[in-house]
């Protein structure tokens, strides 16, 4: 339904929209901008077309409300001179994709325009080649047929000469546009300490936005306890790491405890005094209030649902959309309408090829599960060749003249290994992501409503795979399968499987988690957020500019003001909030199922999400076009994704704080094995002794030691 109101007058002058979507005070009127040549009948909607050449008159095709102006178009679609193809043809690049020739694309298009003229809609005509309408898509493609569009229906084909965008609009709020508004009091980091305005996000934006952005400070906001909680957990780790006994033992140089190689013939052995630095950073998130924490946070994930619950009925009630259920019409999707004709027409053929199609069809579901399993073997391939690289890399530098360099091997390899490890997570995500799209389609759902789901949830699946395996891998396989001294695990039968250092594993899945969430989010935040829109605008100006300079403009046309659907159309096209749920759907996942290995975590991505709400309402607001409003309930399947992580968190902190920690061994051994209940002896009884002399040939060092441990 379109949110434009028709007859009423044009606005006087005032504030209205740059290129670069900000708001200015000046005194062109806005009827350039948003209305047709007259100022008063209004624009909703734009199709626009591109023209491989445009070296013949043209004309932009403005349609507002029913009229009865019929303007014939004779000549529109000659041939190019030059390339003797119509001069409504689509690029080069286009034309590889669409399988249709430039000669259909153009008589599509002439038909379709005819049809709206005999509909009685308004027409106007400049040089660009704009097509302005008020019909809105969910409309546009189910009545398609009847506009003599039948092909066009598939949004696939229709993009290839068409594209479909709404331009912003003028509301007035308290004597101020709304967009103004937006941009001073929500897409400004000056007001970080404000609330959003909900409400008027939603009147601009349409509910599905609204909700997400509801959604996202209902989260934002409950993270605050959490975060303090996690702090002060940190701090008790800094204040208390002097009298943490483990620790104290492990620095002691006096306990000449000799550890055994860490690879075989190139390896020394070394003192276990070398790690105490590690040791003290593991107690720092391993310590006593760790177990209180992660019990705080399986508590915190129920109460933000049903908080969240609560405010989503709020907001329905608030916004009517209680009744929208029965209001709506599950539409059947375009494609596969489609489909079913052709599955018709061959249900019609011969038997032989009814069999064949039957074939083809199995053959498909076929193809989906080898697919998603592919993707899963390819995520795990990943995560064990960064693994094999850490091996390697070990042994490598190992051999390593320089003492210093000799130390600190252990850490430059996990350092190393884990910005390999996120680089890989990056490049799988957005290879994921078109995998998902392309799975979905062939798949062919009924309405856009379960394209929608099972898009998400396929995409979510692999995401959330090729994002936690490496942490799962870390906190639950490392270590446990590397064997022991005289009888170790090898790889590729030279290489020995890499062991967890003496304090345990938990630092090193401390380091992966933060590194890995931390670098995902910056880099999505600074790269796929802000630089290439910002990137993408600045390069559609510049076509704008490099085909404005080749046209020959009459008098009238120069004196024309600029059209405010010109600068809406250099911004980027909107994509969907379900990116935007995505990247806060996987962080929750960082702070919720792993938060007993990194206390931290609530804290950074508070601090990563009071900039994200106002990154994202500045990306709405001026680098991208406005989306169409869409009504929807609720947040979908994503509070069932939510309902699922949280669950699955419990299970996880358990495991952690089980058999990564070392609370568990710690309270055994003061409670059981120790002689006067304190942690005294700990370090010693952790470590067993070995003769030296049981080594396999060629595997021990030459050094005069008789046991290592």
């Amino acid at each position: 339904m379109s949110i434009n109101i028709y007859g009423s007058p044009a606005l006087p002058k005032t504030h209205t929209l740059t290129s670069t979507g900000k708001l200015e005070k000046s005194g062109i009127d806005l009827g350039p901008g948003l209305f047709f040549a007259d100022g008063k009948r209004k624009v909703d909607y734009v199709l626009c077309y591109k023209f491989k050449k445009r070296r013949i008159s043209r004309g932009r095709l403005s349609i507002a409300s029913n009229g009865s102006i019929p303007i014939p178009i004779p000549g529109l679609w000659e041939m190019d001179p030059d390339s003797g193809e119509p001069g409504g043809g689509a690029t080069s690049g286009d034309a590889e994709e669409s399988k249709l020739s430039e000669e259909e694309k153009a008589l599509m298009r002439e038909e379709f325009e005819t049809g709206l003229l005999d509909a009685g809609l308004q027409i106007e005509r400049d040089k660009e080649v704009f097509i302005r309408l008020h019909i809105p898509w969910a409309i546009l493609s189910r009545e398609a047929e009847l506009q003599k569009i039948k092909v066009a229906v598939k949004k696939v084909a229709f993009s290839h000469f068409y594209t479909l965008f709404i331009i912003a609009k003028t509301f007035i709020c308290g004597g101020m546009v709304v967009p103004q508004v937006l941009h001073e009091e929500w897409a400004n980091y000056g007001v970080m300490h404000k609330y959003q305005p909900v409400d008027l996000i939603r009147k601009y934006f349409g509910e599905q936005i609204g909700l997400y952005f509801a959604w996202l400070g209902v989260y934002t906001q409950l993270l605050i306890p959490p975060s303090v909680l996690g702090i002060i957990v940190f701090l008790y780790g800094i204040f208390t790491v002097d009298t943490n006994v483990p620790s104290q033992e492990t620095c002691d140089d006096n306990l000449n405890i000799t550890m055994c190689p860490l690879c075989d013939g190139v390896c020394d052995y070394w003192r276990l005094s070398t790690v105490c630095s590690l040791a003290k950073a593991s107690y720092l998130f391993d310590n006593g209030t760790t177990v209180l924490f992660a019990i705080f946070m399986s508590l915190w994930a129920a109460c933000f649902l049903e908080h969240w619950k609560r405010r989503q009925m709020c907001l329905k009630h608030t916004w009517d959309l209680t009744s929208l259920e029965d209001e709506e019409v599950p539409y059947l999707r375009p494609e596969y309408e489609e489909a079913l004709q052709e599955k018709k027409a061959k249900m019609k053929a011969k038997w032989k090829k009814k069999v064949l199609y039957l074939i083809v069809m199995t053959c498909g579901g076929a193809q989906l599960s080898v697919c998603v399993c592919f993707q899963v073997f390819v995520t795990f391939s990943a995560v064990f060749g960064v693994a094999v690289y850490r091996i390697c890399m070990l042994s490598v530098w190992s051999m390593n003249p320089d003492p210093e360099a000799k130390a600190s091997v252990r850490m430059t390899v996990t350092t190393t290994g884990i910005i390999l490890n996120m680089l890989v997570v990056l490049v799988l995500e957005e290879v994921y992501g078109a995998i998902a799209v392309w799975l979905t389609e062939l798949e062919l759902p009924k309405t856009q409503e379960e394209f929608e789901e099972r898009l998400i949830f396929k995409s979510f699946f692999l995401k959330s795979m090729n994002a936690f395996a490496p942490i799962f891998y870390v906190a639950f396989f490392k270590g446990r399968f590397s064997g022991r001294p005289g009888d170790y695990v090898y790889v590729f039968s030279d290489y020995r499987m890499e062991e967890c250092a003496p304090p345990g594993c938990l630092i090193e899945l401390c380091i992966q988690l933060s590194m890995i969430m931390l670098g995902k989010q910056l880099i999505q935040n600074n790269v796929f957020e802000v630089l290439i829109p910002k990137m993408y605008r600045t390069i559609q100006e510049q076509k704008g500019k490099d085909r404005g300079g080749e046209e020959e403009m009459d008098e009238a046309e120069e004196k024309r003001s600029k059209q405010q659907f010109h600068k809406d159309f250099a911004l980027e096209p909107f994509e969907g909030v379900s990116p935007e749920y995505m990247e806060m759907i996987i962080q929750y996942g960082f702070v919720s199922l792993f938060v007993a290995s990194f206390p931290l975590a609530p804290a950074f991505a508070l601090l990563n999400n009071v900039i994200e709400i106002r990154l994202d309402a500045a990306k709405f607001v001026t680098e991208i076009r406005r989306p169409d409003a869409v009504r929807c309930k609720d947040i979908g399947i994503w509070y069932n994704i939510l309902c699922g992580i949280s669950k699955f968190s419990v299970i996880t902190n358990a495991f952690v704080i089980s058999f990564t920690s070392e609370f568990v061994p710690r309270m055994v051994y003061q409670y059981i094995y120790s002689g006067n209940g304190t942690m005294s002896g700990y370090t010693e009884h952790s470590l067993s002794y070995f003769n030296v002399t049981n080594f396999p040939p060629g595997t021990a060092p030459n050094t005069t030691v008789s046991m290592c441990r």
